[in-house]
């Protein structure tokens, strides 16, 4: 299995990150179209797609554009939609990308410190997801933009009819497609015991959001929850290639004079 990288930080005294993340190839893929990046105070994953090489240029694309924004110490909705654009550069000029379809999912959270008060912001391309939980209860925060999404948004798919359905793999927005999407944006308040489980599809195939729950709530860790969430996907079937980062936040209690 991957190996898991994590690490802890000390933001401002006012609170604690600590976070986790993995990726794996899966038990029937060739390669690994999966990549992530989990450097404060971005976190996101890229599920590529196209071709046997196209996904892997167009989700490294991405994911090496972003990395340079955390290291200009200016990450926003600007900065990441200029990378973004830089990266759709990237990938129609790699040697390498053939196919028409090479593009990548991209879904996350990053932390906005210039927000009054400060607060985590979502975004997403794509069907990976972010999720949420909250006082024990896990919420999918981000939407998918696929084709089964349209149809339960519309009615005329229920969710228990969308698993298994011939189009659940269509996607309606990537990066590096024809036409760059900005991602869809969503604020979220800063609340100490917060957990977020960033993922690719590989592991929402694999598990149910009350598997993703139960992990949670079994291993207070994130490194120990990533773990234990992978090798039940691999385990499930491990179907496609498993991209997941789990991130959590602990408010330091109020110092009490003497």
């Amino acid at each position: 299995m991957a190996d898991t990288t994590a690490n802890t930080l000390d933001v401002d005294d006012r609170f604690t990150l600590s976070w986790a993340g993995a990726t794996d190839r899966g038990r029937r893929r060739d390669t690994n179209q999966d990549a992530f990046l989990a450097d404060y105070p971005l976190f996101v994953v890229a599920d590529g797609m196209g071709g046997h090489a196209g996904g892997e240029i167009a989700s490294q694309s991405t994911i090496a554009r972003l990395k340079s924004v955390v290291e200009s110490g200016s990450v926003a909705a600007e900065s990441i939609e200029s990378a973004l654009a830089l990266a759709v550069e990237d990938i129609a000029s790699h040697p390498d990308t053939t196919d028409e379809g090479t593009g990548t999912t991209l879904t996350g959270v990053f932390l906005d410190l210039d927000a009054d008060p400060p607060r985590w912001v979502s975004l997403n391309i794509g069907d990976s997801r972010v999720y949420l939980l909250r006082d024990d209860q896990l919420v999918q925060v981000t939407t998918d933009h696929s084709v089964v999404q349209e149809l339960i948004a519309s009615g005329r798919l229920s969710p228990e009819e969308a698993e298994g359905h011939p189009y659940s793999n269509v996607i309606t927005r990537a990066v590096g497609a024809s036409e760059l999407f900005a991602p869809d944006y969503l604020g979220i308040e800063l609340r100490d015991g917060d957990r977020f489980v960033i993922c690719s599809d590989g592991l929402t195939k694999e598990l149910t959001d009350y598997g993703i729950q139960h992990f949670l709530r079994e291993h207070a860790d994130p490194a120990a929850a990533v773990d234990a969430m992978m090798e039940a996907a691999l385990e499930n079937g491990g179907r496609d290639n498993v991209t997941l980062i789990v991130l959590q936040v602990a408010e330091h209690s109020p110092s009490t004079a003497d």
